[in-house]
Order: C-alpha cells, then sequence, then structure tokens
C-alpha cells in the first residue's frame, strides 16, 4: 500500500475502480457499481440541463417584454394627466429614473376585410418614447417619422398584421373604445392607414400591439392628452420599490404598476415549474444514488472473508465501515462530477443541439405562439449547478450509511467459518 494515505481510502478506491474482479461475481458487481454512477451522472446532468433552459427561458422572455413593457407605467384613473410632466418630473427625483415619456394606453377592436382582432392601441411621442422602450429606439428613425400628430397612421405588430392580412399602405378600421363607443348607428368606426410593422420579438406583443401618434390615440378616445407616464429605470429590479414610494405620493387617482405585475401569472407559474422539476429530477438523482446500496451490500456480502481477515490483522469496525463509507462517496463523487461536466457540456451547446435535433425529426420543438420565443434559451448558473452537485453527494453518503454500518457488524469467527 502507499505511504501517506489510510488504507481505508486505498481499499474502497480499489473497489470501485473493480480491483481483484476475477470472478463472475466481482465482475458483476463492478458492473452495477459502474451503472449507479453512470445514472448519478445521467440524473445530475438532466436536472442541470432543466434548470439551465428555465432560467435561460425566463431571462430570454423576460429581457424581450422589458423591450415594450416600460419598468413603470402610471396612469390616470378615469381620464387624462391634467400635467403629465409634473408627474414625470416628481418621480424623476429619484436618481433610479432614467427617463420618462407620456402614453396614451387603450384597448381596441381593429378589423380589415372580414378579420377582426383585439388589440393594445398605444399612443407614443416619437421623440420621447425611444427613451424609455429599446424596442422603438431599434426602429428605423424613417419609420418612427410617420407617426405624425394628425396622419392617422399605425404601426402594427407583425403578427397582428399577418392576422389581419395587411401589408404597407392597406387600411384598417378601429371600433373606438370607451364611452360613447356605441351610437344609434352601430359602432363608430375611424380608419387609420399601415404606415409599416415591426418585431417586439415576444410573441404577444408582435400579435397583439399597435402604435401610433400620441394625439391621434387621444383623440380616439376622447381624451384632452395622455392618460399614462411610463418610466425606466437604471436598473429594473428598483421598479417594486419605487412603485411603492410613487404610490404614495401620487396617492388613489394614479395607479402605479411595475413591470413585475405583467404577467405576473407566467413568471409565477414559470417558478412553480421550475421547482416542480427540480424535485422530480432531484428524486431521479436520487434513486439512482441509492442504487448504491445495492451496490455496497453486495460488495460486502462478497468481500465477507477480507472484512473478517482485516478485523483479525486489527482492523477496529470504524475502519471496516470507512472502506465501504469511502467506495460510495468516491462512486458518488465521480458520478456527480461526470453529471456536472455533461450537464455544463449540453447547456452550452444547447444552441447547435436542438436546431440539429430538430432538423433530424423533422418538427419544430417550440412553437413561438405557445412558448413566445422560437429558440431554446440555455443560462447555468452556479446557483443551480452547485447545490445540485452538493445534493448529489449527499445523496451519496446516505446511501453508504447502512451497507457500510453492516460491515462494521460483521463477525470475524463466523464469517470465516461460513467460507
Amino acid at each position: 500500500m502507499s505511504m501517506g494515505i489510510p488504507f481505508e481510502w486505498q481499499i474502497g478506491w480499489r473497489h470501485v475502480r473493480g480491483g481483484g474482479a476475477s470472478s463472475s461475481g466481482n465482475r458483476f458487481i463492478a458492473f452495477i457499481s459502474r451503472v449507479s454512477m453512470l445514472g448519478i451522472a445521467l440524473g445530475v446532468a438532466a436536472l442541470i440541463v432543466v434548470l439551465s433552459v428555465v432560467n435561460g427561458f425566463q431571462v430570454e422572455v423576460r429581457d424581450r417584454m422589458l423591450g415594450l413593457v416600460p419598468h413603470l407605467t402610471l396612469m390616470q384613473r378615469g381620464g387624462s394627466f391634467a400635467d403629465w410632466r409634473a408627474v414625470a418630473a416628481l418621480a424623476q427625483t429619484d436618481p433610479a429614473v432614467r427617463a420618462a415619456a407620456p402614453a396614451v394606453v387603450v384597448e381596441a377592436l381593429l378589423g380589415h376585410g372580414d378579420s377582426l382582432r383585439g388589440a393594445v392601441l398605444r399612443g407614443i411621442d416619437p421623440a420621447l418614447e425611444p427613451a424609455v422602450s429599446p424596442v422603438v429606439q431599434a426602429m428605423d428613425p424613417a419609420l418612427l417619422a410617420q407617426l405624425q400628430a394628425g396622419s392617422q397612421q399605425i404601426l402594427l405588430g407583425q403578427q397582428l398584421a399577418k392576422a389581419l392580412g395587411v401589408k404597407v399602405g392597406d387600411r384598417v378600421v378601429v371600433v373606438r373604445p370607451g364611452k360613447g363607443s356605441l351610437s344609434a348607428n352601430g359602432p363608430s368606426l375611424i380608419p387609420l392607414r399601415v404606415a409599416g410593422t415591426f418585431a417586439a420579438g415576444h410573441y404577444e406583443f408582435d400579435n397583439t400591439l399597435a402604435l401610433l401618434h400620441l394625439q391621434d390615440a387621444a383623440g380616439l378616445i376622447g381624451l384632452e392628452g395622455p392618460n399614462a407616464v411610463h418610466l425606466q429605470l437604471q436598473q429594473a429590479l428598483d421598479a417594486p420599490r419605487l412603485a411603492a414610494r410613487l404610490q404614495g405620493q401620487l396617492g388613489w387617482a394614479v395607479a402605479v404598476r411595475d413591470w413585475t405585475q405583467v404577467n405576473r401569472n407566467w413568471f409565477e407559474s414559470v417558478q412553480l415549474q421550475r421547482r416542480m422539476l427540480a424535485l422530480i429530477l432531484t428524486l431521479i438523482v436520487a434513486v439512482a444514488a441509492f442504487n448504491l446500496v445495492s451496490t455496497l451490500v453486495m460488495t460486502v456480502t462478497d468481500k465477507r472473508a477480507q472484512i473478517a481477515i482485516l478485523r483479525t490483522l486489527g482492523a477496529s469496525p470504524a475502519s471496516v465501515m470507512a472502506i465501504f463509507v469511502v467506495q460510495g462517496l468516491l462512486s458518488g463523487l465521480i458520478g456527480t462530477v461526470g453529471g456536472v461536466a455533461l450537464g455544463l457540456l449540453i447547456a452550452n451547446h444547447l444552441d447547435k443541439l436542438v436546431p440539429a435535433l430538430e432538423q433530424l425529426v423533422g418538427s419544430k420543438l417550440l412553437s413561438p405562439s405557445v412558448y413566445l420565443i422560437d429558440h431554446m434559451p440555455s443560462l447555468p448558473l452556479a446557483s443551480d449547478v452547485l447545490p445540485v452537485a452538493g445534493i448529489s453527494l449527499l445523496l451519496s453518503l446516505l446511501a453508504t450509511l447502512y451497507p457500510s454500518w453492516r460491515a462494521s457488524r460483521l463477525r470475524p469467527a463466523e464469517a470465516l467459518r461460513s467460507e
């Protein structure tokens, strides 16, 4: 034996390597041991990949959502702001606020021919909106410049334009919303010209959002000015704190809503799914780890004579127990390290693996109409990988306790007499 290394570690490592597996029984035990390590590796890898996909999915959708959803929205209840600039100035006293822009937000029906679709009409100031909306900022300035006051022109999300069957230059009609939208002669229809389309990168907005000039949108519902003020913050995570402060300052007349309240149900459902997937896959890792129990029990049974000889040579029950704890822990460590490496390898190359799989099966795995994005994002985080590795090693340790305790209780005389 090597000098300096406790004999418990040397024997335990020899068992892991399958040393001395000359008989068919020993070879079978070595095979089962490798299957246990492979099971742990696959379980750990699956858990890392799934958590990375959920992280990437959440961040991707959130970032795309924040391309058009302002960090904070101040809505005047029942009318328009008498002085939106004063409200914006109040908000901008906080250094967390980077920019403010007025808006008119209203739900309406858009029609073209036989098609009729629900839409969210957002009246914007083309000069100020780019400061609070990355998607608008990225638009062609020439396209945005067509939204002039009184021009009665509108920009449609690409999916909305496709659903209505319109192209640039076509006319759509707006069923005038709000009070007085229905008259004795039927609904009030307001024609608008399609000046262009835009892609928000988020299916829900591409399918429902339409942009027009602030004054044109206000005229649709009989307002004298904006009914909303959009705020862009230095850090999006400051939104809940600032929302609470502004709500207290502005009172009930103004509804303050931060971006985390938009699609709140979606974010909560993602978190719930993440926890459930983590639990299910942890159970898979647990099953693989507890396969070590059967491996170690078979090893103890097969090594009864060797254990008895060690005891007669002066090895204590604690040393015998340590041998099998070391064997189980090393098996778990090899499986865990292999699983972490495999999981990170897959998670970091999903952008290449998923298209190859889609091409192989001839079908798209992610429909943007269902999943909001059209590719498989992945974001492995140390805050996920380290707990997964720790849980795997802990389960491996727990799996060694009973077999190693059983080995330590073996009586040398009885073991040698039965041989």
